[in-house]
């Protein structure tokens, strides 16, 4: 992003980015707790809308993402059973329609494993070398994009991330800690404004949506 203010913090339409995910989370009535990985530096929360509200509890985050979501899923487990749904999602996505937890919940809930909030990839796809020449044309057929929330019961997913951090697996997501762990997640399509902010004209984007 270029800012010395983490992505999260920065101001969009009157509030943080993070305000506007937290209330989206919060407004949901199936959500029951939110919890919100931080790091050890972080020195901007507890200014945030949310810091104090009984329904939200900060934890540690870690080095990677999947660091911060399994000390998140150690918290949840004081108070909440194996069995249970959880919804991992990206502060950096503030856009999220509630139409789109709902799509999540419905399709997935007596789903075997879970799965993940996503779209079809609908350009033509290419792959590249480091110095940016085409190497070929990846066939789209069948590609997504993965977004967040993704959803998986508690147990399952904390025993996947913890096996693939013992066996050196670096997993980007909680869908492909699944997928090493033997298990086939589902994709649920949602909308393509359910953006995630990376670079300063995504702030604009996000404005525009949310607007």
């Amino acid at each position: 992003m270029g800012s010395d203010i983490p992505k999260q913090y920065l101001p969009l339409n009157g509030r943080l980015v993070i305000e506007h995910t937290l209330q989206r989370l919060l407004d949901h009535p199936r959500i029951k707790k939110t919890l919100v990985a931080l790091s050890p530096n972080d020195e901007w929360w507890p200014d945030t809308a949310y810091a104090n509200h009984v329904d939200v509890i900060s934890v540690d985050g870690g080095a990677e993402r999947c660091h911060s979501v399994l000390n998140a899923l150690n918290e949840l487990s004081e108070f909440a059973k194996e069995s249970d749904w959880v919804l991992v999602h990206d502060a950096a996505r503030p856009c999220l329609r509630s139409a789109d937890i709902d799509r999540l919940i419905e399709q997935l809930s007596n789903h075997p494993v879970g799965g993940v909030l996503g779209m079809p990839v609908r350009d033509t796809m290419k792959r590249a070398d480091i110095s940016g020449q085409i190497t070929e044309t990846v066939c789209r057929e069948g590609l997504w994009h993965a977004f967040t929330p993704q959803m998986f019961r508690l147990g399952a997913l904390y025993k996947a991330l913890s096996q693939a951090l013992e066996q050196g697996q670096q997993v980007t997501d909680e869908a492909s800690a699944m997928e090493l762990a033997g298990f086939v997640p589902r994709l649920v399509e949602g909308h393509p404004d359910n953006i995630k902010i990376t670079q300063p004209e995504d702030l604009a984007l996000a404005a525009f949506y949310l607007e």
